[in-house]
């Protein structure tokens, strides 16, 4: 790629970030919009709004960037949980990793690599990007060794900020839970491979089992049922009562009659209100027998939610072997209440098994799938490639400004485009396979997320290039910092637009909501749906944690090959700074709280990126005639993996499990707590299937179905 190519793509994302900021800031005052801009203050019934005309409505406004920057850490914490605050502790790291890097890269290594060679100032809109990376520089050159020191600088940083970082959101996990009231989830444990004696049920087995090993702290335990056929139930029942309050919202004029036979073709010509209000009535009868029928014949599973007096107890339980077979009564922590993925439990073990396999195979299928859009994409890159492919097209790409857009833009946002479908299917694999949390899904998903991104957006980019000599690396490792020395440098250019593309107009888009807005337009215009249900967004931490570790991974790679890349990342993590504290604060809201477990997939991810840095780096110093350098940096990743290896030790089980010192230090505190007997008696029902709560039911219509929808979407958004 060449620098007008560059710039043209800079121009055109510029360009769409001020629009899009632009839009924002105005639509943002419209009352309308409340919905989409501050749906969590809407929820809350916090946004306060006036009807009346003003003309500050329809003029940009960067008040939201002051609050946003305003708002501290503590309020974070206190209103959008630990996960939130971790979460712009990415944003906080990263910038002050790239501020080092920016430093080092744009003030010491551009000017080493621009002026490796005798250049033509005149011509450097027509020259390529190679004229700011390494490559610009001769071999053997003693430049060289200004980007060895530079390696070891920005190594030394990075893992000073980790081990900072990994320290402070520790003692903050600890704060939380001393600070935090007594958590259901803090006392309770699931207990699966439940054996059952002949002539007793699941629930007796539990209880006779926890009363003669844990006599002293045993409570109370709830034992799981099936209700996938109640769940379905509730779902249509949730479905009907959606379409009716769509329908009754209408003018009486506008609701029209249907006929009650096969497809609406044939049967009786009757009212749709009072068609749809009869299956609605049959729906809820089915309902009331299934759940009867589910609590009365004992349709229970092999899993139950048993609760302690403490969290020690809990704890102890949790963490040890129960049986001398350890097949059976297998403990683990419970998630909250609300965090309890419910149709988990609604699968057997081959089930899960199986599925993890099929799983396993999906991804794999993906993976590779995923190859032809990368392959398409680097076709772009290529102009020659891309008129031998569509000879028809040779004219047009001949137009300055076309091949700048087609080699500069398009080749990113196709890819952008592509990956955005991927998200969701990933979170669906994470479903897929078993987990017992929503929380522990999104971690899941966000794992996968990240590799798939690493391998199809980084490795698939930089070897597809030319991929019949670059496949030969997975057969021979030593070949891979040569080959990747090779590879990567050749698509710095690539990389930097995508920064450009897939980090400043994702995340202007992310503060428009446009797909959001779109969809509430058609809502209050187009369906009339003024009184439908209402539930602010989660964020996604499943796609967002990948994407900037994804970008932060690019700038760590590219520090000394083309330190041309930093300054568009720090305006990505700047404006990922600005733009996630306002949706945190107005759009999303918290579903779950894992306790800042998210930090070590950052902590590792990181420690990835160094070490790749490092490969490319070893095998860079090697062609460039370097040997002596490339034999030095030799040592940079063995201390990389020492210091990670520390960190595990010292700060990771802090992540899966508090101590036995923090345990009975929260339960000593507890002893003096006069609420503590009021929570043990909502402990007993805290992990109650919520299909199975009681339905409440009004005698008048309307009335009548909105409670019954009311309480479904309180059932739903529980389970």
């Amino acid at each position: 790629m060449i620098v007008s190519a560059l710039l043209t793509s800079v121009g055109i994302n510029l360009g769409l970030c001020i629009l899009f900021f632009t839009l924002f800031s105005i639509l943002r005052k419209q009352p309308g919009n409340v919905r989409v801009y501050a749906p969590r203050l809407f929820a809350e019934g916090k946004h306060q709004t006036g009807n009346h005309f003003n003309l500050d409505r329809l003029l940009p406004s960067a008040g939201w960037v002051k609050r946003a920057w305003d708002t501290s850490e503590d309020d974070f914490l206190a209103s959008s949980g630990l996960d939130a605050v971790v979460f712009m502790r990415i944003f906080i790291f990263s910038l002050r990793v790239f501020c080092v890097a920016g430093a080092i890269g744009v003030f010491v290594l551009l000017p080493v690599n621009f002026l490796g060679h005798e250049l033509d100032f005149a011509t450097i809109p027509n020259e390529s990007l190679d004229l700011f990376s390494i490559s610009n520089i001769k071999n053997g050159s003693k430049r060289l060794w200004v980007h060895f020191c530079a390696a070891y600088i920005l190594t030394g940083a990075v893992c000073y900020f980790l081990y900072f970082e990994y320290k402070y959101i520790s003692s903050k996990r600890l704060s939380y839970f001393y600070s935090s009231k007594p958590q259901p989830h803090n006392f309770t444990i699931l207990v699966r491979g439940i054996p059952v004696a002949a002539g007793s049920s699941f629930s007796e087995s539990v209880e006779s089992f926890f009363m003669e090993y844990h006599s002293s702290t045993y409570l109370s335990h709830s034992v799981v049922r099936q209700t996938s056929k109640l769940r379905g139930l509730i779902n249509d029942a949730e479905n009907m009562s959606r379409r009716l309050i769509r329908l009754k919202s209408r003018p009486k004029n506008q609701q029209k009659n249907l006929r009650n036979g096969f497809l609406g073709i044939f049967g009786q010509n009757v009212n749709i209100v009072d068609h749809y209000e009869k299956k609605f009535e049959d729906l809820q009868a089915n309902v009331r027998i299934e759940q009867s029928d589910v609590s009365s014949l004992g349709q229970e599973v092999g899993a139950a939610f048993v609760c302690f007096k403490s969290h020690y107890g809990a704890a102890i339980a949790s963490s040890i072997q129960q049986s001398i077979n350890p097949t059976r009564w297998v403990t683990e922590q419970a998630p909250e209440p609300h965090d309890v993925y419910w149709p988990f439990f609604s699968t057997r073990f081959i089930h899960r098994w199986i599925s993890k396999f099929v799983v396993f195979v999906a991804a794999i299928f993906l993976t590779i799938i995923f190859v032809i859009p990368v392959l398409f994409v680097q076709g772009l890159t290529n102009l020659e490639q891309l008129e031998t492919i569509f000879p028809f097209l040779k004219g047009f790409l001949t137009i300055t400004f076309v091949s700048q857009v087609v080699t500069g833009y398009l080749p990113s946002l196709v890819l952008h485009l592509f990956l955005s479908v991927v998200p969701p299917i990933m979170k669906f694999f994470s479903t897929m396979q078993g987990y017992i949390s929503h929380s522990e899904i999104e971690k899941s998903a966000c794992s996968k997320m990240l590799l798939f991104t690493i391998w199809n957006i980084f490795f698939a980019n930089v070897l597809t290039g030319s991929i019949g000599s670059q496949i030969e690396i997975f057969f021979e490792p030593k070949n891979i910092p040569s080959t990747l020395a090779v590879a990567v440098p050749a698509q710095a250019s690539f990389f930097i637009a995508y920064v450009v593309t897939s980090g400043w107009t994702s995340l202007s888009s992310e503060l428009t909501r446009t797909m959001s807005l779109i969809g509430d337009f058609i809502k209050r215009h187009c369906l009339r749906c003024m009184n439908s249900e209402f539930h602010a967004p989660s964020i996604p931490y499943h796609s967002d944690i990948p994407k900037i570790l994804f970008f932060q991974l690019l700038g760590i790679t590219y520090f000394i090959l083309a330190p041309l890349i930093l300054p568009f990342l720090l305006v990505y993590f700047s404006l990922g700074y600005i733009i996630y504290r306002n949706q945190l604060l107005n759009v999303y809201v918290p579903k779950f709280e894992t306790g800042g477990k998210f930090w070590p997939i950052v902590h590792n991810s990181t420690i990835f990126s160094l070490i790749l840095m490092h490969a490319i780096a070893i095998g860079i110093f090697g062609l460039k005639k370097l040997p002596l350098a490339s034999s030095l940096i030799v040592p940079l990743p063995v201390l990389t993996l020492l210091f990670n290896e520390y960190c595990r030790k010292r700060f990771l089980p802090i992540f899966k499990a508090y101590s036995a010192e923090a345990l009975i230090k929260k339960d000593r505190e507890n002893q003096n707590d006069p609420t503590m007997p009021e929570f043990y008696n909502k402990l007993v029902t805290a992990y109650r299937d919520p299909a199975l709560m009681p339905i409440e039911y009004s005698s008048n219509s309307d009335e009548h179905t909105s409670l019954f929808f009311l309480q479904l979407e309180c059932n739903i958004s529980v389970g």
